[in-house]
């Protein structure tokens, strides 16, 4: 099988033009080095490909086969460089993030705002998913980046990037004389609690709050979304734990009361994940940049 592209781009011009001396005019050749190509091919393939004419050169049955593939060949080269270009630029290409429901609207969403208004182009492909979804998913290539909750610990992820999520307890406006005195674990796993399902970071990073306090904090609410704490602790069920970012807007409007602990709640963790050993798309590595900064 012939290796050398540059044969076949020689036959293409020449096809073109009907002419050897023409073709080498093009290719800035000389006429015996696009004879001595052609001759090459010719040989290689096992096929006459030119008759040879007093003024130039007419291509034989297989050199119109042969010359469709290779136009469509070369076509196809055309377009991949022209695609490359243009991901160089960021005019087209795919950006894969995943995170959960708070990272996006609070840690994400803006700069993913300011990412797709200068880079139209990009389709940009976001699944909210649970922190270890997403590790998986970075394992297996299906994801670029990750915005997760720290720590992780996995020997094929690596973390780029950090910044700060601090949390708060709230409750309704039932229970805002609560809000009067710092409160205490002890007396907060006294109230109904509402927290995320079991197995989320989240949910673990409650439990361990209450746990190096020396309390067993037991869920009355189990539920699977933000929105749905949010929506639970306004209507009077209980004290939920939220990302402060989240509910400033709801705290500002009196639709829920924060509660000051004596131990106060740490502050999370917010990690841009990718996968070790991983080159990122040019879009991707764009965003990364951005997130990173």
């Amino acid at each position: 099988m012939a290796t050398n592209t540059e044969w076949y781009r020689i036959f293409l011009h020449a096809a073109e033009n009907s002419n050897l001396t023409k073709a080498a005019q093009t290719l800035h050749m000389t006429q015996p080095s696009v004879s001595y190509a052609i001759k090459q091919l010719e040989d290689e393939l096992g096929v006459k490909l030119f008759d040879r004419l007093s003024k130039g050169v007419r291509l034989t049955y297989e050199g119109e086969a042969l010359l469709r593939h290779v136009r469509q060949a070369f076509e196809e080269l055309e377009t991949a460089e022209r695609s490359m270009k243009q991901r160089l630029q960021l005019n087209e290409g795919i950006l894969r993030i995943g995170a959960n429901g708070a990272i996006i609207k609070h840690f994400l969403l803006p700069m993913l705002d300011a990412f797709h208004e200068r880079y139209a182009g990009i389709r940009i492909q976001l699944s909210q998913e649970r922190t270890s979804l997403i590790l998986d998913r970075l394992k297996k290539g299906s994801l670029d980046i990750g915005c997760v909750y720290l720590p992780v610990s996995d020997e094929e992820i690596e973390i780029v990037g950090s910044d700060a999520s601090p949390y708060c307890a709230v409750v309704g406006k039932a229970f805002a004389d609560w809000s009067r005195e710092p409160v205490s674990a002890e007396q907060l796993a006294k109230l109904p609690l509402l927290m995320l399902s079991p197995g989320s970071s989240t949910r673990s990073f409650i439990e361990d709050w209450f746990r190096h306090q020396g309390i067993e904090a037991e869920a009355d609410f189990e539920l699977n979304s933000l929105d749905m704490l949010s929506e639970f602790t306004e209507r009077g069920y209980g004290v939920s734990f939220l990302p402060r970012a989240y509910v400033e807007p709801r705290i500002a409007d009196g639709t829920l009361v924060e509660l000051r602990t004596e131990i106060p709640l740490p502050d999370r963790r917010i990690g841009v994940a990718i996968r070790k050993n991983f080159t990122p798309s040019i879009g991707a590595k764009s965003f990364l940049e951005l997130l990173i900064r």
